[in-house]
């Protein structure tokens, strides 16, 4: 089955990245850190924050954490950054609201002796950071279009797609979900490092959500207004699903349409088991922040950068498909799997 083959792929990645950690514990007790996500809100910053918290209290490390007002609020996170430079942080881990804008005061970061790890979405280039402790968003994209394209059959030639993205900034994982979907979906890509230059007829339009719910449901009703007759729905994260689907019940079209999504917090497992998404991509953001954690103990420990998974670029922290719809050749796990491992 596709979550032991994962897990264990993630349980030896894990210990080869913690094996010297123990031996950091001693020397983490002056060493300070910082935690800048989007926003403190989503329920999948709130475990990010969970996961770095507990395992900085196991290690001794003084944590300090900030968020955006709001997901793509940039200038916040620009500020938080320069504080921990003044603060004189040891390490960093953030999740940018804007990939690209945000280089230039990590910059500053890494000059001043800070180790500097993204979480979840990579910077632009990616190693303007130190590390990435991050899904594989593309392939998590990649898994939902798959299993949409499937679902429909000979029908996915003629299926009406509504694109629900994240911000006008694109950050990269806004880039990477949406792309990996069209991919898995049999679309062919213009220039896979932004999205909405696609030419397929398929695509009805392009529309953004700010990740939460009340933007799903805007963005579902533009491009509803635009074409009515749209059958999927690809969505950045769970809460925009939500919203939606909100935006489809209200026209009585919330039985005859698949949404797809990215996340696997508990909410959105529950919406894959109530049939509200037809499937999600799960990954795994606690794992991502007390890795982060492990690695900053360690560098101030002896100066060890985090090394990255074989063949990637980043430290892939894993991803499952949460379906109970499974099809052939997409390999996935059940909701009821899926709430044994969701977060929120």
């Amino acid at each position: 089955m596709k979550l032991n083959k994962m897990g264990s792929k993630a349980l030896f990645c894990a210990t080869a990245l913690g094996v010297a950690v123990l031996a950091a514990n001693a020397n983490a007790a002056d060493t300070s850190a910082c935690l800048i996500t989007k926003t403190d809100t989503n329920p999948f910053f709130v475990k990010m924050k969970e996961g770095a918290v507990a395992k900085a209290q196991e290690l001794g490390i003084d944590l300090k954490t900030f968020a955006g007002k709001i997901d793509g609020d940039h200038e916040t996170q620009v500020q938080a950054v320069e504080t921990c430079i003044a603060d004189g942080a040891k390490g960093i881990l953030i999740t940018p609201s804007d990939s690209s804008a945000i280089v230039p005061v990590v910059e500053q970061a890494r000059n001043a002796g800070i180790l500097v790890i993204a979480l979840d979405t990579s910077l632009e280039p990616i190693d303007a950071a130190d590390a990435t402790f991050a899904t594989d968003n593309f392939r998590a994209g990649e898994l939902i279009g798959a299993w949409a394209a499937a679902r429909l059959g000979d029908e996915a030639a003629n299926a009406r797609i509504a694109m629900l993205d994240l911000g006008v900034s694109q950050p990269s994982v806004d880039v990477m979900r949406d792309q990996g979907f069209l991919q898995g979906f049999g679309i062919d890509l213009a220039d896979p490092n932004r999205w909405g230059d696609e030419t397929d007829e398929r695509i009805v339009g392009n529309d953004v959500t700010a990740g939460n719910e009340e933007g799903g449901q805007r963005a579902m009703e533009n491009l509803l207004a635009k074409d009515p007759m749209i059958n999927v729905v690809y969505t950045i994260n769970e809460p925009a699903a939500a919203g939606a689907y909100q935006a489809l019940k209200a026209i009585g079209r919330e039985s005859d349409v698949l949404i797809v999504s990215v996340d696997g917090g508990c909410p959105g497992v529950q919406n894959v088991a109530d049939g509200i998404i037809g499937a999600t991509s799960q990954q795994y953001p606690l794992l991502m922040a007390s890795k982060g954690i492990e690695a900053i103990a360690q560098f101030a420990a002896d100066g060890t950068k985090p090394a990255l998974t074989e063949g990637k670029n980043f430290f892939d922290t894993g991803v499952a498909l949460v379906t109970d719809h499974p099809v052939d050749g997409v390999e996935s796990i059940t909701a009821e799997e899926g709430m044994k491992l969701c977060w929120g």
